[in-house]
C-alpha cells in the first residue's frame, strides 16, 4: 500500500544551519538511546519465513514505515511537538499515554519507555544549564506517573531544536529507516549494497509518508498491525535471537 500526496505549491522555508546539524544528531544511529538494540518484529518474520531477501526485506520496511510509523508514532510526534512549543501539557500527557497504551506487546512497549528514558537522560545532559529547558524534560521524566514514550521525548527533543514539525519528521523517519535496515541487514542478512538499496527506497517514500502523518486528526490516528502484533509476542519467546524486539 502505497501513500501518495499532492505536490506542495510553496516553496518550503530554508533550515537554519544549527538545525539542520541538531535534527541530524537526533536521527543519527549513533545517538546513545539503544535503538540499534531493535529490530520491532522483524527479526521475528524472518524467523517465520516472512522475510528472506532483499525485496522481501524492503517490502517489509516501506509497509511499517507507511502503515504503522506514518499512522501511529509520527502522527503522534506531529501533534506532540506543537504541544510542547505551547506548553500544553495536558495535550502532551494524553499523546503519550496513546502512544504507551497501543503498543500491542511487551517488547514493542519496553522498547518505546527504554528509548524514551534514554532521550530523556540524553536531554538533560546537553541542557544542564538551561533551567526552563530543563524543567520541560523533568516534566518529560514525569509524564503521567509513567515513562515517556519515545515519539513523544523525541518531539520535545525536536522542539528544543526549534525545526518545523515537518523537518523533525523527516529527520525522525530516516533514523528509524536507517535503525531498521541495519536490523535488515544483520538479520536477514544481507550486504551493504543491498542495505543501501532498502535504504534508498524507504528514503524515496519518507516525505510523502510524513505529509500523510501531518494530515491526521486524533481519529484517523491509530496502531493497528495485527501480524506485527502477532509477530512481536511470538519474538519475546523466540530461542535464537540478535535483537530486543
Amino acid at each position: 500500500m502505497g501513500i501518495t500526496m499532492s505536490m506542495a505549491t510553496e516553496a518550503p522555508q530554508p533550515i537554519a544551519p544549527a538545525t539542520l546539524l541538531q535534527l541530524m544528531w537526533l536521527a543519527s544511529p549513533a545517538l546513545p538511546i539503544g535503538g540499534f538494540s531493535y529490530s520491532e518484529g522483524l527479526e521475528a518474520a524472518i524467523d517465520a519465513g516472512l522475510v528472506g531477501t532483499e525485496q522481501q526485506a524492503g517490502d517489509w520496511l516501506l509497509e511499517q514505515l507507511q502503515l504503522t510509523q506514518a499512522r501511529g508514532d509520527m502522527a503522534a510526534i506531529a501533534q506532540a511537538l506543537p504541544a510542547w512549543h505551547a506548553h500544553d501539557l495536558d495535550r502532551v500527557e494524553q499523546l503519550n499515554d496513546w502512544v504507551r497504551t497501543t503498543r500491542e506487546s511487551s517488547e514493542l512497549r519496553l522498547q518505546s519507555e527504554q528509548m524514551g528514558r534514554s532521550l530523556a537522560d540524553w536531554l538533560r545532559n546537553q541542557h544542564a544549564g538551561d533551567a526552563e529547558r530543563g524543567a520541560l524534560i523533568k516534566r518529560l521524566a514525569a509524564l503521567s506517573g509513567q515513562q515517556p514514550s519515545y515519539p513523544i521525548a523525541f518531539a520535545l527533543a525536536a522542539a528544543f531544536t526549534q525545526a518545523s514539525t515537518r523537518d523533525a519528521l523527516l529527520a525522525y523517519a530516516f533514523g528509524w529507516a536507517e535503525n531498521m535496515v541495519q536490523a535488515a541487514i544483520k538479520a536477514v542478512p544481507l550486504g551493504q549494497s543491498a542495505g543501501q538499496r532498502i535504504l534508498a527506497r524507504l528514503a524515496q517514500a519518507i516525505p510523502a509518508t510524513v505529509d500523510h502523518a501531518l494530515a491526521l486528526p486524533d481519529g484517523a490516528r491509530q496502531a493497528f498491525s495485527p501480524m506485527l502484533a502477532i509477530l512481536s509476542a511470538r519474538h519475546e519467546h523466540q530461542y535464537s535471537r540478535l535483537f530486543r524486539s
